[in-house]
């Protein structure tokens, strides 16, 4: 085995590969995941926080590793990359940070909004909609979300590009769209908006969530917990079975700590908005963010 010193997902942390392991294909998925995929070498001898080895799939955490077994085909594609990032969900959420399925943008005045929604509400158009207003990109579908070294709730760049569907292609892949301008660093968070766009809505309304519904906390505590199920990340790799077993992760610690940010959403900015389009969604929040 050979020890590596990864950075992924805004942390740093050890990663044990097998020798003879190309990595190739999963440092090229870098521009797919927050903060990167970078490897550099590691000398050190205490306990890695990932080790990789080939075989049939299992996830298994021993002590402070997560140990990871991926079909020889899975861990020299760039399924490496996405199965190691999840792996280092759990050591990401040590840090009090979590991966969370949402968009962000920075406004002009430097603070984060965090765009929460199903898939197909509206977000990546709205994100879109607010960077021709002059906002910043943070990340489209996949963010990271936490409590940064000075206490506060803040936004760290999720995924710098998105999927945009051609209306005239309904069902050709989506191409792929650098998000421009794109965050640099962390941003302290202002607001959440949890958001509906669809053409059939006669009005745009922007009302507050506060106090949050029992449904509401139970989204964020699905959202929050997604990536530490490892639910996102078949470990058979894309071209193999799509299962995706619960990952053994989560701790009571780290289940409490998700419950102690949602507490903090709670007695924040926390808003739902219905537009009939993203353009009217992107006026509602410049508005308020103004």
């Amino acid at each position: 085995m050979t020890v590596h010193r990864l950075a992924t997902g805004h942390i740093s942390a050890r990663l044990a590969l097998p020798e003879y392991l190309d990595t190739t294909a999963a440092q090229a998925a870098s521009r797919a995941l927050p903060g990167g995929w970078t490897l550099t070498a590691d000398p050190a001898t205490e306990a890695v926080d990932v080790e990789v080895t080939t075989g049939a799939a299992a996830v298994t955490v021993a002590a402070v590793t997560v140990r990871l077994r991926l079909p020889a085909h899975v861990a020299a594609s760039n399924s490496l990359a996405y199965v190691t990032y999840t792996a280092f969900e759990r050591a990401r959420q040590h840090q009090r940070k979590a991966t969370v399925h949402a968009t962000a943008l920075i406004a002009p005045d430097g603070q984060a909004v965090l765009l929460l929604g199903a898939k197909g509400a509206g977000k990546t158009s709205t994100a879109l909609a607010l960077a021709a207003q002059g906002w910043t990109h943070a990340g489209d579908d996949v963010v990271v979300l936490g409590e940064s070294d000075d206490g506060r709730v803040s936004v760290w760049p999720g995924k710098p590009t998105a999927a945009i569907r051609d209306p005239a292609r309904p069902l050709a892949p989506k191409p792929q769209l650098a998000l421009e301008p794109f965050a640099t660093g962390l941003a302290p968070l202002a607001r959440v908006v949890r958001m509906a766009v669809h053409p059939a809505l006669d009005t745009a309304s922007l009302t507050p969530a506060v106090p949050l519904s029992v449904n509401e906390r139970l989204r964020l505590h699905e959202t929050l917990g997604r990536y530490i199920s490892g639910l996102p990340t078949p470990i058979t790799g894309v071209a193999g079975v799509p299962y995706g077993p619960v990952w053994p992760l989560d701790s009571p610690a780290l289940a409490r700590w998700r419950s102690h940010l949602i507490a903090r959403l709670a007695v924040g900015q926390f808003d739902y908005l219905y537009a009939p389009d993203p353009d009217t969604a992107a006026d509602l929040l410049t508005k308020e963010a103004g």
